[in-house]
């Protein structure tokens, strides 16, 4: 497993949430996620100006041995989607903490932050 960025947090469904900038987290999936699913084949990214409550599900990842849904730990407005994962689902596994991140949301309640996973203990969770 890659090394896990220690200013994201983590939620137990295996996203992770960038610090925020402005009020706006980046989401994706971590690399251990990624790694349990296998070879990503396609991503269903969630709809720019949707909103959702923490807990919901915004989409999917789908790879070779199986698919699983993206939840949102953190509720907000989604304002923008990595479209390059249409054309290249694939850079998940390549660079999941990066240029594999889902989607920006514009967060209505910041202190949900507060209930994710450091990743010192999202490293333990994993074991």
């Amino acid at each position: 497993m890659s090394t896990i960025p220690s200013d994201f947090r983590y939620s137990s469904e295996h996203e992770w949430i960038s610090p925020a900038a402005d009020g706006v987290v980046m989401l994706g999936i971590t690399d251990f996620a990624q790694s349990e699913l296998g070879d990503v084949v396609y991503v269903d990214l969630p709809e720019v100006g949707s909103t959702f409550a923490a807990g919901d599900v915004i989409g999917a990842v789908e790879s070779v041995k199986a698919a699983s849904d993206v939840y949102t730990p953190v509720s907000g407005e989604i304002v923008e989607v990595n479209e390059g994962l249409s054309n290249e689902p694939a850079t998940v596994n390549k660079d999941a903490f990066g240029e594999g991140w889902i989607c920006k949301i514009r967060l209505s309640a910041p202190t949900e932050l507060d209930g994710l996973m450091d990743a010192v203990a999202y490293s333990e969770f994993c074991k």
